[in-house]
């Protein structure tokens, strides 16, 4: 198993603590394996193995279990009444109404409750409501540039970068031998996904449209999009389809966390902008496995990256938008703002103006940042930090 210390130990922060640990991902992102690693700490920590309770709901065992009732009553059954019980639920949206068998366990005072779940409606609804205060949420990606190279080792590290960006960072492609293997899994993730965890869960029947649009959205990552212009760009590709239906499909996709949607916020103005966004892949593999090295944007590859990366290290992201200038990354946390541009490469002059000139023109005092992957020394632009993303990417 590759350890995730950043998630186990925030599972381990918050154990026993009167809270459900809801942990939530793109399907085989790591989930299932992180409740391995976790159980593994009890266990070595003194829980008896009789405490822990583990359930994973696509197993063939759990096939007829369909409502909340059956789930309570199966896990009640197992309780241990004199001890503190770990229970593990895995994919706990495929039950029916399971919101109301996670609060009958929450208020137990014998249960510490951790699930997962592969669809962002999961913390919507009822189950934010009857739970609210009541959870914390761990939100999980597949594997960063630092866990990656943990594995397979820190020499020749642009080449690792490349292995990384295309044959995936779903953590079990590491255990894979060769690419042929590789995209073999990736195509039974794909289709599980856009089969089981979109279609069915949003009830849409014409499925090559989905394929479409998700195929669309995969070619055009980083590019800034509104409903209307895919709509627009479907149908003049002889695929028509109306706005609410685009809507529907990437409200889906990201749903299901295959993509990542980003809003423009206004730094000027201090106010988010509703008009535009921007869409990042959760793993690059994937878009390699639909679309091959079509069309590739080195730039706007690595902005999936920083992007991904900005969001494990806990930052709300936005797009930012400096008066006719757009800087990539506006990331916000409890200690302030920070401002970053990526840029593969600026040993070109031009480019190296152009992409400054963007982050400049921001009249504050936040830090800012240029990141590329040249092999430069340290260096710094009237304040705006240059530094080489893969160094930025181990960092921390």
């Amino acid at each position: 198993m590759i350890e995730r210390p950043e998630y186990l130990n925030q599972l381990i922060r918050f154990k026993d603590k009167d809270l459900i640990k809801i942990i939530t991902g793109i399907r085989r992102c790591g989930k299932s394996t992180l409740f391995d690693l976790y159980i593994e700490y009890l266990l070595n920590s003194g829980i008896d193995k009789k405490q822990i309770i583990r359930i994973n709901l696509e197993e063939y065992e759990f096939v007829d279990m369909e409502n909340y009732k059956q789930l309570y009553e199966y896990i009640n059954e197992k309780l241990i009444r004199d001890k503190k019980n770990y229970v593990f639920i895995d994919e706990v949206q495929k039950i029916k109404e399971f919101q109301k068998a996670c609060d009958s366990l929450y208020i137990k005072k014998n249960v510490d409750l951790y699930i997962t779940g592969s669809n962002s409606k999961l913390l919507s609804g009822e189950l934010a409501t009857l739970l609210s205060g009541r959870y914390i949420e761990i939100k999980m990606l597949p594997l960063s540039f630092k866990e990656y190279i943990s594995y397979v080792g820190d020499s020749e590290r642009e080449k690792k970068y490349i292995d990384y960006i295309t044959n995936s960072s779903f953590p079990y492609t590491l255990m894979l031998d060769n690419v042929k293997d590789i995209r073999t899994y990736l195509d039974g993730l794909y289709n599980t996904v856009i089969v089981n965890d979109i279609a069915e869960r949003k009830e849409i029947s014409d499925i090559g449209m989905l394929k479409d649009i998700t195929k669309f959205m995969f070619d055009n990552i980083g590019n800034l999009c509104s409903s209307t212009s895919i709509a627009n760009a479907m149908t003049s590709s002889g695929r028509k389809i109306s706005v609410p239906t685009v809507e529907k499909y990437l409200e889906a996709l990201v749903e299901a966390f295959v993509l990542y949607k980003v809003s423009r916020y206004d730094i000027k103005g201090k106010n988010y902008l509703k008009a535009g966004s921007k869409f990042y892949l959760s793993d690059l593999g994937l878009r390699y496995y639909l679309l091959g090295s079509k069309n590739i944007d080195e730039g706007h590859i690595l902005e999936n990256v920083v992007y991904l990366e900005l969001l494990r290290r806990g930052y709300e992201v936005y797009i930012g938008k400096n008066d006719d200038s757009e800087v990539d990354f506006v990331a916000s946390n409890e200690k302030g703002e920070e401002y970053y541009q990526i840029s593969y490469t600026v040993r070109n002059e031009k480019t190296l103006e152009r992409e400054l000139k963007a982050i400049n023109s921001i009249n504050d005092h936040n830090p800012k940042y240029l990141l590329t992957a040249d092999n430069t020394p340290y260096t710094s632009y009237n304040g705006i930090k240059q530094i080489n993303v893969f160094e930025w990417l181990l960092d921390k």
